[in-house]
């Protein structure tokens, strides 16, 4: 019997889909807000995952956010469910990677025949995955669920530490190897012709980096930088080819690594040619406080991230930076103290955004 999580706040609608859903013979669990939803998912593992997206203590794209950077429910069919129809929220919802997006209301036919359509799907990439004939390399790499046995794995690679500031690879340097972050955090960037910094992205352990430069056979297209101390297996090329190549399903996961990671640069783009300094400020701050820590919590705090750099994130000069800083300090949304952000409230945060 398939699992499915039902995480909506209102409770005549989540009872009204919980009904539905048992009467068609699957097995339903249920939480009222985001924060309660995400630890559910964590603790069952359920076969399909559907989230309203306003809701108390933790939205919808926050659980999916962070269902998403967790290697055992990253692959969990989900399915957003939402008053909201403005073209902006589903464009969010999907760029995050949800499966599917129904508005309210709807009808019962509706939601079934997407959870269905949803499961199938997950089922038959499944079994092509039992299917194809493993390489040992994929097999052990991509069945790894926790962050201990990744380490295990990658141990038969060589494993260099890098010390803060230090750089992994630079802008146009040649491409040898694929890097698998273990331990610390990297940032990536470009610089112009005027030596001007831009922060592509915010890397963490368990993500990959120097996949697109080996993929097309050219040069590093940015600069990797330790933000702290870290721990990185550098995984030799050949290799790198046999696990893509040698088996369908590692292929097709590191082809939604690649899509994922482009839908967010995609978005990122998008944020920067429109939302004002105070949306992207806010933004930064929450993909942060997700990038330093695997839970949304009260009281989350972001150090080791300079304001420079937080300012090169973002876009901006950095005593825009600042100012747009003590602002939200003095509206309550953060905490200020020396190099450390504290977020005291979240929800400020995601109104600015909006």
């Amino acid at each position: 019997m398939k699992k499915i999580l039902v995480i909506e706040g209102n409770k005549s609608v989540r009872d009204n889909i919980a009904g539905m859903l048992e009467i068609s013979g699957y097995e339903v669990e249920t939480t009222s807000n985001g924060k309660l939803g995400l630890e559910k998912a964590q603790s069952i593992i359920p076969d399909l995952i559907i989230c309203d997206v306003a809701m108390p203590v933790l939205d919808g794209f926050s659980v999916l956010r962070l269902l998403s950077n967790n290697s055992n429910t990253a692959g969990i069919p989900f399915i957003f469910l939402t008053a909201k129809v403005e073209q902006r929220s589903f464009r969010k919802g999907m760029n995050l990677g949800a499966d599917d997006y129904i508005a309210k209301p709807f009808d019962k036919s509706d939601l079934l025949n997407s959870v269905e359509l949803r499961l199938k799907k997950n089922e038959h990439a499944r079994k092509n995955a039992s299917d194809s004939s493993p390489v040992d390399f994929s097999k052990t790499f991509f069945d790894s669920n926790e962050l201990n046995e990744l380490k295990e794995m990658a141990s038969n690679f060589e494993l260099k530490k890098y010390f803060r500031k230090e750089k992994l690879f630079s802008e146009n340097s040649h491409s040898h190897e694929l890097f698998f972050i273990q331990k610390g955090k990297v940032k990536t960037y470009n610089t112009n012709e005027d030596g001007k910094k831009f922060i592509s992205g915010v890397h963490g352990a368990g993500d990959f980096l120097g996949y697109m430069s080996l993929l097309e056979n050219t040069d590093h297209y940015d600069t990797a930088e330790a933000l702290e101390d870290c721990e990185v297996s550098l995984i030799p090329k050949k290799d790198f080819f046999q696990l893509i190549f040698g088996n369908a399903e590692a292929g097709r996961k590191f082809m939604n690594i690649i899509c994922h990671n482009l839908h967010e640069k995609e978005s990122r783009l998008l944020t920067l040619a429109y939302d004002s300094v105070r949306q992207r400020v806010a933004k930064a701050l929450l993909e942060l406080q997700i990038k330093y820590h695997t839970n949304l919590v009260d009281n989350a705090s972001i150090s080791s991230f300079s304001r420079e750099d937080l300012a090169n994130l973002v876009g901006t000069a950095k005593e825009t930076l600042v100012r747009t800083l003590s602002e939200f300090k003095d509206e309550g949304a953060i905490e200020i103290i020396r190099n450390t952000i504290k977020i005291l409230d979240q929800n400020k945060l995601e109104k600015i955004t909006l």
